[in-house]
């Protein structure tokens, strides 16, 4: 009858059965019997990203800095979770999570703590609660806890690097989140059903081996801690190099913190690298720099000497001694060797504003450094057209401009290598996933700022300040230490506050053949002392000592 009526065509049946179908499959997926989707919400799968390996940080000896480690982490499933078990969390997570997890809770997935330590991970499984489940990710660890905590920096919750090497070398050491596939059973029990495949997935994260020495690291943190407390000190930074390649040995800041403990990333004074973010006044530290650049442009001699009062006029200002006194008629070296300021403030006069500017330059003052680290600040030099008044005696005294200790420490280096100016740097070598080096640091000459004889000859008296001069506290018998102290003013906002100082020692060993250089600053000491030579001295000493003790270098010469 159907046949005749729409002329006989069996395609027409053919169409109705397929329509029928057709709509009666719509309906049950867009109308689902209620007992069905009961059960399905009993029975599904999910992926979740989890942290997978971040590739390791090493120190100059291949010990591990920052690695990766095996961590549990818990989410909850709102559709197997009674609200009224929140309260038993409470003082094993936040509060605020509590709060979140004790009211009816929309979805079916919520991070309830991640990566957490072993005894907080121990109480909640102990809880046994119904609608909480374990999954393993990996966790970023420091090993060495706050040790070169400044340089590593940290990572946030999924292992993207926030600050330091971590941020500067993320693209190399982050590795993008594996996938876990969960399945639940009607029980509510989680199954990690995933299939684990090399296919498709890169071979795995790179590394950064850097130019740390991890055991003369620890002696220099160990003693500027010391140097802090001793002197009520509100912060400090020590660099130390090789002068021969500009590679960095050690280089700490404090406060300090431990980066393992995630409530110390928000303390934004401790997180601060002071030994290339903070700038200040390098006091006396810079004289031998502005008496190099007055020896190479010919505008003093080493054989002259000048008048040294306790005070004297320079255009609309004054220079005084620190020491209070006047030293009478002093030699060239004996200016630099007793730390003079009205001497230093003359040989600075003897340099033209503009010459002395950009000498200062082209020691990398008031310039980018190019170390492999961020937020390294250049420093604050006024243009020569600003050099008015008093202004060139104060260049001349180490007051008036702003430096890193990293670009002092650096413009010391070329004093100790015969006059060359080094590109600093702090990474040895990256790696990437297949093991292919694909940067390498190594010595960059950027200019010769001294002659081999004048870079000589500044080392000689410096060699005697630490003999005989405002240096005496950083001497030691069996090595011979060249070196400068500093003791500079606080300048805020325009004016320099009473009270208020730095306290600094530059200096490098043994100075015949030196190894190293390093400089030590310690900032606003409140506990008497504050000069360089009584602070800042006798922590670089003790450095000294340590590393000699624990054998890492040897000693050549007698400091006497």
């Amino acid at each position: 009858m159907l046949l005749k009526r729409f002329g006989g065509s069996p395609w027409f049946l053919v169409f109705l059965f397929f329509a029928v179908l057709f709509w009666r499959v719509a309906s049950l997926q867009l109308f689902p019997d209620p007992r069905v989707e009961k059960q399905s919400r009993r029975q599904y799968w999910s992926r979740v990203p989890v942290s997978t390996n971040r590739g390791s940080i090493l120190d100059a000896n291949g010990n591990a800095l920052a690695l990766s480690i095996p961590s549990s982490s818990f989410f909850l499933d709102p559709a197997f979770w009674d609200p009224s078990n929140g309260p038993k969390l409470r003082n094993i997570l936040p509060d605020s999570i509590v709060a979140t997890i004790s009211s009816a809770m929309p979805g079916r997935f919520f991070w309830l703590a991640r990566k957490v330590d072993e005894e907080t991970a121990a109480k909640i499984r102990t809880l046994n609660l119904k609608g909480i489940y374990e999954i393993s990710e990996k966790k970023r660890l420091y090993p060495n806890r706050s040790l070169l905590s400044h340089v590593l920096g940290f990572c946030d919750v999924d292992d993207r690097g926030l600050s330091g090497i971590e941020m500067v070398w993320d693209k190399v050491l982050f590795s993008p989140p594996g996938i876990k596939i969960l399945a639940k059973e009607s029980s509510g029990r989680t199954l990690d059903i995933s299939r684990h495949s090399d296919e498709g997935i890169p071979a795995g994260p790179g590394s950064v081996r850097l130019t740390i020495d991890s055991r003369i690291q620890f002696i220099v943190e160990k003693r500027l801690d010391e140097g802090i407390a001793e002197h009520g000190a509100k912060w400090g930074s020590i660099v130390c190099m090789d002068p021969e390649t500009g590679a960095i040995v050690a280089m700490a800041s404090w406060p300090s913190f431990d980066p393992n403990v995630r409530e110390n990333l928000t303390n934004m004074k401790r997180i601060a690298n002071n030994s290339t973010g903070r700038t200040y006044e390098p006091g006396s530290t810079f004289k031998p720099i502005v008496l190099g650049i007055a020896i190479e442009k010919g505008s003093v001699r080493g054989s002259e000497s000048f008048n040294c009062p306790y005070r004297i006029k320079v255009a609309d200002g004054h220079i005084s001694e620190a020491s209070n006194r006047s030293y009478g008629r002093l030699s060239v070296s004996e200016i630099l060797i007793k730390s003079s300021n009205t001497g230093m403030a003359q040989i600075g006069l003897r340099v033209k504003p503009f010459d002395m500017y950009h000498g200062v330059r082209e020691w990398g003052f008031s310039k980018p450094l190019e170390v492999e680290l961020n937020g390294v600040e250049d420093g604050l030099l006024a243009t020569p057209e600003q050099w008015r008044g008093v202004v060139p005696s104060n260049i001349s005294i180490g007051q008036g401009l702003a430096v890193t200790p990293l670009h002092l420490a650096n413009a010391m280096a070329a004093i100790a290598n015969g006059g060359f100016l080094l590109r600093p740097f702090i990474v040895s070598e990256v790696k990437d996933s297949t093991g292919r080096i694909i940067y390498k640091g190594e010595r960059k000459l950027v200019r010769e700022v001294l002659s081999p004889k004048t870079a000589s000859w500044l080392s000689s008296i410096m060699k005697e300040s630490v003999k005989s001069g405002t240096g005496k506290m950083a001497r030691l018998p069996y090595v011979s230490i060249a070196g400068k102290t500093g003791t500079a003013q606080v300048a805020e906002k325009g004016e320099y506050k009473k009270g208020k100082w730095v306290s600094s020692f530059a200096g490098f060993w043994p100075e015949e053949n030196p190894d190293y250089v390093m400089l030590v600053v310690i900032g606003e000491p409140s506990k008497g002392k504050y000069y360089g030579g009584d602070v800042a001295a006798p922590v670089f000493r003790r450095i000294v000592e340590d590393m000699f003790q624990t054998g890492l270098f040897a000693c050549i010469g007698w400091g006497g």
